[in-house]
């Protein structure tokens, strides 16, 4: 009988290096691990991120901009413009060469000009965003807020809690918004809850926004708890005694975090759409403060002589709103358990 060859030296005495490395690379990902290498790969949802966190970092600096790169948001320059048809001028300082068909773009105006007054767009635009930003935002909060709370009590309690808070749900959906907004809007005096001005304007927005949009994260919050409540981790917890506050705050909640959040990231386009949609009709944020919405409805009388007013702020409005929309959608496909790597 042939005896056996003797094993490899190198089979026998393990790399020691190689032994740690096979067992880091064998260790275990946390979910934000595994969604964050996910994003990595999303060049969409990552180029919407990049855009979403430089509005951001736009809105805050607002101030520093405009002073480095244009004028105050309210300043009139109205050597600018014609005084009879309220246009750009090619050149101030001869009327005769009538008026300019890039509104004023230039070394001093990186955007152009408004007609009639000749205030600085690069500026108003900047600032806009800090508005929109601020009322979307603080108004996405209150949705997620009150949606979570009512979503997570009529799933996990069910009955007729839940059948109470869903038929809720169904009539502010049902609920004619925008309607309602500018009825209410006209109606609250001046100095109400002790605001006034643009203070006022801003609370009532987001009363308006955060309020009546709750239903559509309740809804998603109710059926993520349906599945919660259902799960072995809940059961475990129930059989070793603990409670339903126990089980909401320690065991549900934790595992909304992720779909809460990336909802309220396809949450804030919206509000900011609703936002400049009344403030072009005339009832949201009152001038000189800056609005896109605002400076649309301004822009309709001109977009014959100077198109750019109307292109700028509908272009703010379209890029930011397709921003938080891809970088949404890149935040879903990465959290989603469904997703390959």
């Amino acid at each position: 009988m042939t005896a056996p060859m003797d094993a490899p030296e190198s089979s026998q005495h393990a790399d020691p290096e190689a032994v740690v490395a096979g067992a880091k690379n064998a260790a275990g990902r946390s979910l934000r691990q595994i969604a964050w290498q996910r994003f990595r790969k999303d060049k969409v949802g990552m180029a919407g991120g990049i855009v979403v966190v430089l509005l951001i970092l736009v809105a805050l600096f607002a101030p520093l901009l405009a002073a480095w790169f244009g004028y105050p948001p309210n300043q009139f320059n109205q050597q600018l413009v014609d005084p009879l048809t309220g246009g750009v001028l090619r050149d101030p300082d001869d009327p005769a060469l009538g008026l300019d068909p890039w509104g004023g773009i230039g070394p001093d105006h990186l955007l152009g000009v408004e007609p009639v007054n000749g205030r600085d767009l690069f500026s108003r635009i900047v600032y806009g965003a800090r508005t929109s930003l601020l009322v979307a935002t603080v108004a996405t909060v209150v949705c997620v807020v009150i949606g979570t709370v009512l979503g997570v009590v009529a799933g996990y309690f069910g009955g007729w809690v839940d059948t109470v808070i869903s038929r809720a749900m169904d009539i502010f959906l049902a609920f004619p918004l925008l309607l309602f907004a500018i009825a209410l809007v006209g109606v609250i005096p001046d100095g109400a809850f002790g605001l006034t001005g643009n203070g006022l304007r801003i609370g009532v927005l987001v009363f308006i926004i955060g309020f009546f949009n709750w239903p559509y994260i309740g809804r998603i919050v109710r059926g993520q708890t349906l599945t919660l409540k259902e799960r072995e981790f809940v059961e475990a917890a129930r059989s070793l005694g603990a409670g339903s506050a126990h089980i909401v705050f320690r065991e549900i909640l934790p595992n909304l975090v992720t779909p809460v959040l990336v909802y309220s990231t396809l949450l804030i386009p919206t509000n900011i759409l609703f936002e400049a949609a009344l403030s072009f009709l005339g009832v949201g944020i009152n001038p000189p403060t800056a609005t896109w919405g605002g400076m649309l409805e301004n822009a309709l009388r001109f977009y014959t002589t100077s198109p750019h007013f109307v292109l700028i702020p509908g272009l703010a409005i379209f890029v930011t709103v397709l921003a938080f929309n891809l970088f949404g959608d890149g935040l879903r496909d990465a959290f989603d358990p469904r997703s390959s790597d």
